[in-house]
């Protein structure tokens, strides 16, 4: 595992993995998030792996909108066939290289926004 220079405290991994939860909770139909998004809004903007660890790992994700939670780039989830599927049924769209248009469904907010 990667050696973080500002690693967490085991209280810090408990806040970042409620607010991980807490974010994608709020991420809308029809938009999707990137991880490294979503660790910036965490706190920890050099963590975006272990938003996705957070969400492999937290069982409480599992009711959670996580198939809205894609890389920088729009690619899904390695080994996650139903993910897409998943995206397509809220209107999602896809370009010809299997990404997601990012510039049309990309949900960022704003710590202003209350997020």
């Amino acid at each position: 595992m990667k050696d973080y220079p500002d690693k967490m405290t085991p209280e810090e991994g408990r806040l970042f993995r409620n607010d991980v939860l807490n974010i994608v909770s709020q991420i809308p139909p029809g938009r999707v998030c990137t991880y490294g998004i979503i660790a910036a809004l965490a706190g920890w903007p050099s963590h975006s792996r272990m938003v996705g660890r957070t969400l492999r790992y937290t069982p409480e994700a599992e009711q959670l909108p996580c198939h809205r939670v894609v890389n920088k780039e729009g690619r899904t989830a390695p080994g996650w066939s139903r993910q897409r599927p998943l995206l397509e049924s809220e209107g999602v769209t896809f370009k010809s290289n299997g990404h997601v248009d990012m510039a049309r469904h990309l949900w960022q907010p704003t710590l202003e926004n209350g997020v």
